[in-house]
């Protein structure tokens, strides 16, 4: 008996773009100028509200927009449409379709194996059949990945959680792969001169291009009009830069230049996890990054080697999180917000870019929790970390990097879930909340509200440990509460 699939029913309809647009313009890849083609549009929402964002964009669907011309662009997207299709034979021949329409990217998306929990269905071929009659295939990120890879013969990369982009371009892909390393600068002083101070904002590219790059800007490298205006005002580039470093300290551009390192070597570590490139398939900026950094690929290739190999010592992984000068420290694990990534050690950096090259960036995680005693890493969501002084999680995406696995446990719906304490213990060592965040410690302890830490790490413990100490929090700041009158 053959069973009806309804896939016209799948179309959603939506206020707000997919969650795979929303992602690709976090990661800058639908910029001015691009085109954009939806492959399985449904009803077009998306179409319409990346119109209304001034795109050229358009879209086709079997059901919806069946007479629309199927066009190349830019940027390409198959959103949730693979999942709902129940021949395996089409699915790949979807992909494919879609593929040959992309000139730079291809954005893939699909639903995960989570989001099966709650649904009821009766199986059919490798997925299920809902009540409304539609299709489901639900994956797994590690099979999505690989199923693109062996349909298309491209590796694709995870952008987030069951969302892939797939490469026209090798320097492109490796370009977006450096860019995902997390970057930090510490803070520059310039010291006071007339000459400085007269050109300061025809200066400012150039200050900034050496504080990202470490190295001056070969020609070509800064927008020709830019060029040009140093020129008129200063003479050269080349005096342009000595102006900088005459009013610069060196010491600020030795950490420069040992973070730029860090990031390049911690990319070249993650860049085993597909095939390295070759030299020759890196962007003119980052080869150029690399060479005046490392002198050769191969070094630094050789040194980022050794980097990952560290990486996936255990004992080195337990040594370095014990010794980092940021995050909260517990017996298993090292807890670092999101903003400080990039003041771990090279090796966690390097860890936990392992996990987030199987899953992707996960939207809405802002607490980083490395375990020190399995591989594996957690993104931790706290939508209130910045507002409230005891934030509670809201969901929870781990990643095991011995089994491949990605798993999302969703606490919303609990009444007692876990909470926040000491936040200036998560953030970064310049970080402008951290003063804030320890006198509200400070005045916690003085109070005894830490004397029995077993009871205060849920809701309901902190919840019951504040109205024994006959205290409240306003704000982040620990007061008295009124006496009662009876």
């Amino acid at each position: 008996m053959t069973t009806a699939v309804a896939r016209h029913r799948t179309a959603m309809s939506r206020s707000a773009l997919s969650r795979p647009l929303v992602t690709a313009l976090g990661d800058q890849l639908l910029g001015p100028g691009v085109t954009v083609f939806d492959y399985g549009c449904g009803r077009g929402d998306d179409v319409r509200n990346l119109e209304s964002l001034g795109y050229d964009v358009d879209g086709w669907d079997p059901s919806h927009r069946p007479q629309a011309d199927r066009r190349p662009a830019d940027v390409v997207n198959l959103g949730y449409v693979i999942n709902v299709i129940e021949r395996v034979d089409e699915r790949a021949q979807a992909l494919r379709s879609a593929w040959d329409l992309a000139r730079q990217v291809l954005i893939v998306s699909s639903r995960l194996t989570w989001d099966a929990r709650d649904l009821v269905g009766r199986p059919l071929a490798d997925g299920l059949v809902t009540k409304t009659g539609t299709f489901q295939k639900f994956y797994e990120q590690a099979e999505l990945a690989t199923w693109i890879e062996q349909t298309l013969n491209v590796q694709p990369h995870a952008a987030a959680p069951g969302v892939f982009y797939v490469f026209r371009d090798s320097a492109r892909a490796q370009q977006f792969l450096a860019n995902r390393v997390y970057r930090y600068r510490p803070r520059v002083s310039i010291d006071p001169h007339a000459t400085y101070e007269q050109h300061r904002e025809r200066l400012a590219p150039v200050l900034a291009f050496l504080s990202d790059h470490a190295r001056p800007p070969r020609p070509g490298e800064l927008p020709t009009d830019q060029e040009l205006a140093i020129q008129d005002s200063l003479g050269s580039l080349g005096r342009a830069i000595r102006l900088i470093r005459q009013v610069t300290d060196d010491a600020y551009w030795q950490r420069v230049t040992n973070q730029r390192r860090a990031e390049l070597l911690i990319y070249i570590a993650l860049s085993r996890f597909g095939r390295r490139p070759r030299f020759s398939q890196l962007g003119t900026t980052l080869a150029g990054d690399i060479r005046a950094l490392f002198g050769t690929y191969q070094s630094a290739c050789v040194q980022a080697d050794r980097l990952l190999l560290a990486c996936g010592d255990p004992a080195m992984i337990f040594v370095t999180a014990r010794s980092s000068p940021i995050g909260k420290q517990t017996p298993t694990a090292l807890y670092v917000h999101r903003s400080a990534l990039a003041e771990l050690p090279p090796v966690l950096q390097v860890y936990e870019g392992c996990a987030r090259a199987l899953t992707g960036t996960v939207d809405g995680a802002n607490l980083i929790k490395l375990s020190v005693t399995q591989p594996q890493v957690s993104y931790l969501a706290y939508p209130r970390f910045d507002r409230d002084p005891h934030p509670t999680l809201a969901a929870a995406v781990t990643v095991n990097l011995r089994k491949l696995t990605v798993d999302w446990r969703d606490y919303t719906r609990s009444d007692n879930p876990p909470l926040l304490h000491r936040k200036e213990e998560f953030i970064g060592t310049d970080d402008p909340r951290r003063a804030l965040y320890s006198r509200l410690t400070r005045a916690e302890q003085r109070a005894g509200l830490y004397e029995h830490p077993e009871r205060i790490g849920t809701l309901r413990g902190w919840q019951a440990t504040m109205a024994g100490a006959h205290v409240e929090l306003r704000g982040h700041r620990l007061v008295r509460r009124p006496a009662e009158e009876g």
